[in-house]
C-alpha cells in the first residue's frame, strides 16, 4: 500500500523559486512508493493548522518545503505523533537539515525522502513552547529578531547584523539550575542546542546529538571585540567548545532564569517569560533524514 505524503509549500519562504518545485516532485518522487499532495501556506501559522489536519487525516508522511521557520511550525505540530516530518531545505539557514544530513539541493531532498531513513528524535519544551534545533535568549535573539525584519537574507546578512549589534549589546543576566547545582553569571549567548547549529554551517554546539535525552546549554561570556573573529572562525570550523569564553552544561531538565524576555526557537524570534522551565522529550519526533 502506498504512504500518502503531503508537501506544505511556504511560496515566501527561503532564498529559491519555487514555481518549479511541484514539477520535481513528479519527476523525481518514487511514485510507486507515494501518492502526494501540494499543499500551500497563505498566513502565518498556515504550516502548523496543516500539519495539525494531516495528524487527524492520518497521513504519513508531512513534509516542510521552506526554511527553519517553517520546519519549526510543521515540525512542532507534529510531535507525538506517528506523522513522519520530511524537509526540503529552501531557506536562508537550513539549520536542522544541516544536522540531519539532508541534502540543500531540491532534487536531493527528494530522493532522501524515497530513501526513508528515518531515526526517532527528541525534541525540548520550554514553558509551553516546543522546538526542534535550538533556541537561544541572548545575543542570537536579538540576532534573529533584527534577520526576520531584514529584507536580505544569508551568511553575510547574519555577519552584518553581528557587527552593527555588537557595540550596542548588554550581556543578558542568568541563572542556571541544572543536575543539582546552580549558576549565575552574565553570558553574551545563553543558548539550548538539541542539534548542532543556528544554520549557515555556523556550528554553536558540535557534540549535540538530538537523539541522546540531553539537551547542551551553551553559555558565552562578555568579551571583547577583537575576539569576535576567532570566535567566529571557531563557529565555522565546528570548533566552538574549544573556547576558553564557552561553557557547556548538558541536562535533560533545568530552569533557567533570564533577565531579558526575547528569545529564539529553530530561528523564530518571540517573546519569552522570565522564568523557563526547561525539558527534553525524549524520541517525540519522527523525522526522514540523510544517511
Amino acid at each position: 500500500m502506498k504512504k500518502r505524503i503531503w508537501f506544505i509549500i511556504n511560496p515566501i519562504s527561503g532564498v529559491r523559486r519555487k514555481d518549479d518545485i511541484p514539477a520535481l516532485v513528479r519527476e523525481y518522487l518514487d511514485h510507486n512508493q507515494y501518492d502526494f499532495e501540494i499543499q500551500y501556506t497563505t498566513h502565518k501559522g498556515h504550516g502548523s493548522e496543516l500539519a495539525k489536519e494531516a495528524r487527524n487525516l492520518a497521513i504519513d508522511i508531512v513534509c516542510a518545503v521552506g526554511g527553519d521557520g517553517s520546519v519549526h511550525e510543521i515540525g512542532t505540530s507534529l510531535i507525538g505523533s506517528n506523522v513522519l516530518l520530511a524537509i526540503i531545505p529552501i531557506g536562508s539557514g537550513n539549520g536542522l537539515a544541516r544536522h540531519m544530513n539532508i541534502p540543500l539541493t531540491i532534487k536531493k531532498a527528494i530522493h532522501c525522502i524515497n530513501d526513508q531513513h528515518k531515526i526517532t528524535m527528541d525534541t525540548i519544551l520550554v514553558n509551553e513552547q516546543a522546538f526542534l534545533g535550538v533556541g537561544g535568549y541572548g545575543f542570537d535573539a536579538l540576532i534573529a529578531q533584527k534577520f526576520e525584519g531584514s529584507k536580505r537574507r544569508g551568511l553575510v546578512t547574519y555577519f552584518k547584523l553581528i557587527l552593527k549589534e555588537f557595540f550596542k549589546y548588554n550581556p543578558i543576566n542568568i541563572s542556571v539550575d541544572a543536575n543539582g547545582q546552580i549558576k549565575k553569571l552574565p553570558v553574551m549567548l545563553c543558548t539550548l542546542a538539541n542539534t548542532k547549529q543556528w544554520g549557515n554551517g555556523l556550528v554553536v554546539s558540535p557534540n549535540s546529538d538530538a537523539t541522546d535525552g540531553k539537551v547542551e546549554l551553551i553559555l558565552l561570556k562578555p568579551f571583547s571585540f577583537w575576539r569576535l573573529p576567532v570566535l567566529a572562525m571557531q563557529f565555522l570550523f565546528r570548533r566552538s567548545d574549544k573556547s576558553a569564553l564557552m561553557e557547556v552544561i548538558s541536562f535533560d531538565k533545568a530552569t533557567i532564569r533570564v533577565s531579558e524576555k526575547i528569545a529564539h526557537y529553530d530561528g523564530e524570534s518571540m517573546a519569552t517569560k522570565g522564568v523557563l522551565h526547561v525539558k527534553v522529550v525524549p524520541k517525540s519526533l519522527q523525522i526522514l533524514v540523510g544517511k
